[in-house]
């Protein structure tokens, strides 16, 4: 049976370096493999010119270089742009770029579908199949660089990018690290720490790793001050309750030399988590919290159950915020037209957990 190739497109300096030393090279082959890979997007070893024939055709033989297809190409009346990728599995996956003035913000997906079950969010109610590899995760970049041209390492279209697409980047760990890895690498991407931005739903053990493994941005899906209602919302809530998860986000905040600043994010589901009684009890639970909030006005999906609060309702919360000294914005609700918004993102999941199928079931009358 023949060997399966290495997919180098995943591999980050570390992988890399193992991988050359392993074949008797130096490790300094790394550094000339991620920039043919990831700064200049090339595919075929023959073209990787500072290296000798013999390491190509090596390279040839036991590696390849092999990214996610893009299937859908789609633009928003407002320039946020959707790409649809489809895997070798066949799932499809979600990737969107949102341009605003000098900053360009891409939205990556870390699994197929995903296991948290929020109720708020289309993705969620897609089922669970697999975590993606780290090729698949950093392919969604490459991608998004392909499409916009070989400029765009000088104007520096993407500045930002945000692990707040499809699935929980904390249940991909190892491959998100990895991934991450290659975003920061001056080698590859070169994007500033500061500038990745990781979102969990607060899976505590995880961002203490974290902690340990990265120091990039940390988001936390909060959408909730109190954990009866969050775990209505967040149902991971059951496992680590908010008390857990603000004890974790201040650890992480004050782990490393530079304090950070956690963004909390909050979605705004109209009579459900937005009275200014809840905003009262926000306020205490952020209490001695390095961070800022983003409110996020909720972007329906079919059979959602939710509505969005209005914009009197929104700004009153950002009102009673601000004025305990929260620093806090209202994030403008971008590609809605196209389904790219926030929580819209579907994709298409051939579900392992069979949730489609319980709730096609429950519809029905069936238990």
């Amino acid at each position: 049976m023949e060997t399966a190739k290495v997919n180098l497109l995943g591999l980050d300096r570390q992988g890399l370096e193992a991988l050359f030393t392993d074949m008797g090279e130096k490790a300094f082959r790394a550094s000339q493999l991620l920039k043919w890979i990831h700064q200049f997007g090339v595919d075929d070893f023959d073209q990787m010119t500072n290296m000798s024939k013999v390491l190509r055709q090596r390279l040839n033989e036991i590696a390849e270089i092999k990214a996610p297809e893009v299937v859908l190409d789609q633009g928003s009346s407002d320039g946020t742009h959707k790409w649809v990728l489809r895997l070798d599995s066949g799932n499809c996956i979600e990737t969107v770029f949102i341009p605003d003035g000098e900053r360009g913000t891409l939205c990556v997906s870390s699994q197929v579908g995903c296991a948290l079950e929020c109720s708020f969010c289309s993705t969620a109610q897609q089922g669970f199949n697999r975590n993606l590899s780290s090729a698949e995760i950093i392919g969604q970049l490459r991608a998004a660089y392909q499409y916009f041209g070989a400029t765009h390492r000088d104007e520096r279209i993407i500045t930002n990018v945000v692990l707040m697409g499809m699935g929980e980047p904390l249940l991909n760990f190892d491959n998100v690290i990895a991934a991450m890895n290659i975003m920061t690498d001056d080698d590859s991407y070169g994007l500033s720490k500061r500038r990745v931005t990781l979102s969990t739903s607060g899976v505590v053990p995880a961002m203490d790793r974290l902690a340990e493994e990265s120091d990039v941005s940390l988001a936390v899906s909060l959408h909730a001050p109190t954990d009866e209602l969050r775990d209505e919302l967040v149902p991971l809530n059951k496992k680590y309750p908010i008390k857990e998860l603000i004890e974790a986000c201040n650890r992480y905040a004050h782990a490393g030399t530079a304090k950070r600043k956690i963004t909390f994010e909050y979605v705004m589901l109209d009579g459900v988590n937005d009275s200014s009684e809840h905003a009262r009890q926000l306020v205490k639970v952020l209490k001695g919290v390095p961070c800022k909030v983003n409110l996020i006005p909720f972007n329906p999906f079919p059979e959602s159950q939710y509505r969005r609060s209005s914009q009197k309702v929104i700004t009153r919360f950002w009102e009673i915020l601000m004025a305990a000294g929260i620093t806090t914005v209202t994030r403008r609700t971008r590609g809605d037209d196209i389904d790219a918004a926030c929580g819209q993102l579907v994709g298409k999941v051939m579900d392992k957990t069979k949730r489609q199928e319980r709730k096609v079931m429950i519809q029905s009358g069936r238990t």
